[in-house]
This record gives C-alpha cells, structure tokens and sequence, in this order.
C-alpha cells in the first residue's frame, strides 16, 4: 500500500507514516459527509453557531499543541503558529458571530408586480477542500468555518507534508461535538481527487495553490460543471512612492517578506521603489534583511526557519539562480548555508527584469525582487504589469492619494497601505486574474457554496 512520509524540514527527520486512501475509502468518506449534510442542513444558523464557538475555543485551548505540529511538519516559526491558531479561533468566532445574519432570508419586493419575494441562502452539500501546507490549520478552517455556517459538509485533501495537521484538526472538530463525519480527512494522490470531484455528492470544489494547480482543477471540476473557488499564488507588488516614510517602508518590507519564512500567497515578494528614494529605502531594507536571524524554528530568538521541504529549498534556489543568471544581482544572500534542513537565508535581489523569475513569477521563500521606477506612475504600470493579483502594498504619506491609487488603479484584490497583513476575519480575501477568483472571509465566503433561492409569493 502506498504511503506518505511527513519529514521534518529543520531536521530532516521522518515524523509519520500514513497510508494512501483506496479510492473505495475515499469515497465511502464521502458518502459519510454526505449523509452528515443531510442532518446538518436541518438546523438553523442560529443551532449552528455554538457549535462553531465550541470549535474556536478548543483551538484556543489546544495552541501550544497545534503550533509545535505545524512547526514539525512546515518549519515555520512557532511564534508565527500560535498567531495562526488565534486567527482561526477568530474566524469561528466571526462566523458564528455574524453568519446567522448574513445568512437569513431576504425580503424582496418583485419588480414587475410589487409582491413579496424571498431571497433564500440554502446549502448544496458536501464541498471538496484542497489545501496547501503553508499554514495548515488556517488554510481548512477558512474554508470549514463559513460552509458549516452554510450547512455544508467538508471534505479535506491536505497538502501530504502536513497530514498530521489535517487529521489533528478533524479530531479537535469532533471534540469539540461538531457530529463525526460531517467534516472528513482523506489522504489520496492526484489522481483519485480528480476523480472524487466528478463524484456527483460532491457539489463544489475550493483549492489554494499554484495558478498551475487551479488551472487544472478548475479544468476537471468545470468538466463536470461544479462551481469552483480559487485562492492561487501571486508575486505581489509593493510600492515604495516618491514621498514614503522608508523607516515604516522598510519595517513593513522585511516583516511582509519574511512573514511565515517568506511563504504566503499575499506577501510582498516584488519591491517597486521610485528614482527618488531608491538608494535610500534599497540601502535600508538591505541592511535589515542582513541582519535577520535564521535558525531553529522553535527558538524564540529565530526571524527566519526552513522552507517547508527539501523539495520548496531546491525550488526557490533555482528560480533565484536563474534570475542572476539572467541578469540579477544579489544584494544579500542567495548562498545557503552548510546545515542540516532546508534553511535558505534572508535574500535581496536588484536589477529584476521582465524574464527573470523574480520578476515574472512567484518565488515562495525569503526572497525580495527589487524593481527600478522612474516615477510614481511608472511604479504603479510595474506593478499591474504581472499575471497576478491577489494582493499589493503602497507605502505613501498621502494616504487619501495612496486610497485613490489602491482604488482606482491597483489590478489586485487586496492592498495595504503603509502597513502589511495576511488576512482579517472582516475582510474579503481573494485575488484576480491568475491569483484566481472567488472571495473568502468578511461574509463573503459563506455565500460562495449556496443555493441562492429565489421565492416568489402570490
């Protein structure tokens, strides 16, 4: 029987060994959330609500816990996990805070005929959750929280490097007395999840991942006409304008690089810094990249731990080795130190130009591209010249022009101005173009796997 090995990247030991799902396993796990749903979908929202909170609390109670697994199976820092456990309670506070209210029936009045009609916000069944292992309880927990609220069933397809992660959560779900098979855990390969989405009990399909990924599982699920949320990479831009505070620049550049050890979809990766301020904010920000502490990820001492996995090191080694290839020089790093896991250091990259993968591409580890503006309005054309676009910063001490430039301008579906953030509960996620499509959290997310009902009264 196949099996998945989860490997430690800081020490480059074996954790687990979990046996790959027969696609009859699979299925029948399926066929087990499904008939959940069938009972879940009874209650009201409000009769769902507790249930949510009781989850939220439990992972409160079980942080110390989580965050150590996290660290063991993806290298990030344990200070970061236990960030990540408190934004998932947050998001199942919110859900059960406010999903009963966006949620509820609306009362219409039909156009033609002036007589009452009803919007109704009903659920569909069990949707399919892909996930990948950068933050592997926030990653599930976005998707479950808001299709529970909706009265859906879930059903999980881990990233294989955390496993552990996944099935860990399962269990504090149904600790926390959410009914068993309502949310399912299944360790399949590739192949037998392109198959479980043509399962006619599967009604929706979620993934975060590549943009290569979601262009194939958009494909298969499309095929079988179920509709499809998208969360995908991105190289997001971040501006340094002409009149930007470089201390705050600066603060935020690192800290937006570097956050989860430079392995988040909607961190600043491509740095676009005006002729004005160049010499000034690259200086800096190189100075501060030099000086981050890479080392053991459970040590609190540590700004920087491994990549996720000798596989994500060796990826981001040669996307870096083949931008200086083409041109790019480095600034600091780019040379991995002689240790054992898969520790790559604090890099900064200059003279980044169209073709080099620091410029076209996502590099998911931490490594800063830093791109040359003429001015304002060129820095804003280098920013949306990408095929991304999920998020974006600007630092500007007009903020009210910054506001404008955010507004009317950027091609993304997130900007931060003069600050840097991952996600908030309250606020919509979700991206553009190659950075895919659909909306999580702030209410949206709940409505994305609906039966959006219209009834229409006499």
């Amino acid at each position: 029987m196949p099996t998945i090995k989860t490997i430690n990247p800081a020490t480059e030991k074996t954790i687990q060994n979990y046996d790959v799902m027969t696609e009859k396993q699979a299925t029948e796990r399926l066929d087990a959330c499904h008939s959940a749903f069938l009972q879940w979908r009874k209650l009201t929202h409000q009769e769902r609500a507790p249930y949510l909170r009781k989850i939220g609390q439990t992972l409160r109670d079980n942080a110390d816990e989580l965050a150590a697994l996290m660290t063991n199976e993806t290298g990030k820092l344990l200070k970061d996990g236990l960030v990540e456990i408190e934004l998932c309670a947050a998001i199942f506070d919110y859900t059960a805070e406010n999903g009963p209210r966006i949620l509820a029936d609306e009362e219409r009045e039909q156009g033609l005929t002036g007589k009452r009609g009803i919007v109704s916000y009903q659920p569909i069944g069990v949707v399919y959750s892909i996930q990948p292992w950068n933050f592997p309880i926030y990653q599930p927990v976005r998707v479950l929280a808001s299709n529970l609220m909706a009265g859906n069933g879930c059903v999980l397809k881990h990233a294989s490097i955390c496993t552990g992660s996944g099935l860990r959560l399962r269990e504090l779900c149904i600790e926390s007395g959410l009914p068993e098979d309502l949310f399912q855990v299944i360790v399949i390969d590739h192949d037998t999840s392109d198959r479980l989405i043509a399962h006619p009990k599967v009604r929706g399909v979620t993934l975060t991942g590549s943009d290569g990924a979601g262009k194939h599982v958009g494909a298969v699920a499309a095929t079988e006409l179920k509709k499809t949320v998208l969360e995908l990479g991105s190289n997001d831009a971040y501006l340094v304008l002409e009149d930007a505070d470089i201390e705050t620049a600066v603060k935020f550049s690192v800290m937006g690089r570097l956050y989860n050890n430079g392995q988040t979809c909607v961190s600043a990766k491509r740095f676009i810094v005006t002729d004005k301020v160049y010499d000034t904010f690259v200086d800096a920000f190189v100075t501060k990249m030099k000086d981050i502490v890479m080392g053991d990820p459970t040590d609190q001492d540590s700004q920087l731990g491994p990549l996720s996995s000798q596989d994500q090191f060796e990826t981001v080694k040669e996307q870096v080795d083949a931008s200086v290839a083409k041109g790019a020089k480095i600034l600091c790093g780019g040379d991995a130190p002689e240790r054992t896991g898969a520790y790559y250091p604090a890099t900064v990259l200059a003279d980044v130009t169209p073709g080099m993968p620091a410029y076209d591409d996502e590099i998911f580890g931490p490594v800063a591209s830093i791109i040359f503006a003429k001015d304002d309005e060129d820095a804003m054309r280098l920013a949306n010249d990408s095929r991304y676009g999920l998020g974006g910063g600007i630092f500007c001490k007009d903020e009210e022009r910054a506001l404008k430039l955010a507004r009317d301008h950027f091609d993304t579906g997130m900007i931060r101005i003069n600050s840097f953030g991952a996600a908030d509960p309250n606020m919509p996620f979700g991206g553009v173009k190659n950075s895919g499509y659909g909306r999580e959290h702030g209410g949206f997310g709940m409505k994305e796997f609906v039966n959006v009902k219209s009834i229409f009264l006499p």
